[in-house]
């Protein structure tokens, strides 16, 4: 079995996949402050032969994890960001200061799309974008809607949004004080995905297929106003294609990659942006 770890700053999740058929046999996910052993909540490390890890905690827990793995597994790989992987090109001043799930997502996207704007719906949202020949031009980072809830003090922090939601629902007025912060965080946060997106775009003279990804992810789509493709497993796909294992990640394959949806002209995007500043 092939052990593959997302390791968050909030949550560490985690799959099992068949190193012979490539099929997810089981997934779950622990609190990434609590100690990683295994458990109720952790695979048998007896039945794992090799792990991939992507870790954005700080650099104890992964210390941690690696001593933990590397006495019971024989193989580990950890995936750390690069100038150059895969055909794409990092566009940090700094490439190992790009937190390693951002670069998992965008090699993933590339991967499946080519040039492509990468969402990340977690405990931060982050927008990452990539052109045609594999030049990640950086992205953006913004509180995600759990943080907005809790920097406002209000005591909603346990009233979560709703995820299904319908976005004309979660865009009106809120009549209780959870609803206000609920639709206020929504709305700020799709409002942000939807003009940093058209602005590159518009910008670079491209548009770009949009794939998003992360907790928050249906929530934040129903808001976002071009077509789009959610992928739960894209630090997942990231990590096969750093370190392919099985027939199927060789041949390219990525486990639960959806169609790239096909992206609007870029004339609508632009004249969108231009009704925008009108108003």
């Amino acid at each position: 079995m092939i052990l593959d770890l997302d390791i968050g700053n909030t949550l560490s999740k985690w799959r099992l996949k068949d190193s012979v058929s490539s099929e997810i046999r089981s997934r779950g996910a622990v609190w990434t402050r609590d100690e990683w052993k295994p458990g109720a909540d952790i695979p048998d490390l007896e039945v794992v032969e090799t792990v991939r890890i992507s870790s954005v905690a700080r650099r104890s827990v992964l210390t941690q994890t690696e001593r933990l793995l590397k006495d019971n597994v024989r193989t580990v790989h950890v995936a750390r960001p690069a100038h150059e992987t895969l055909g794409v090109t990092n566009g940090y001043v700094e490439p190992g200061r790009l937190g390693v799930d951002r670069w998992m997502g965008v090699l993933a996207g590339y991967q499946l799309a080519g040039a492509c704007c990468v969402v990340d719906c977690g405990s931060a949202i982050t927008i990452d974008f990539v052109l045609p020949g594999g030049r990640h031009l950086g992205g953006y980072i913004l509180p995600g809607l759990r943080l907005m809830k809790e920097s406002l003090k209000l005591g909603t922090g346990n009233v979560a949004i709703d995820p299904d939601s319908e976005a004309d629902e979660l865009l009106a007025p809120g009549r209780r004080t959870a609803e206000a912060v609920n639709h206020g965080i929504y709305l700020a946060a799709v409002s942000a995905v939807n003009r940093i997106y058209a602005e590159v775009c518009d910008r670079e003279s491209i548009s770009l297929p949009m794939l998003v990804t992360g907790g928050d992810a249906l929530v934040v789509s129903r808001g976002i106003q071009v077509p789009h493709a959610i992928w739960p497993d894209m630090v997942y796909a990231g990590l096969e294609a750093c370190f392919p294992l099985t027939t199927a990640e060789r041949a390219g394959k990525m486990a639960g990659a959806p169609a790239p949806p096909r992206p609007v002209a870029l004339e609508k995007i632009r004249a969108g942006l231009a009704f925008s500043s009108l108003l």
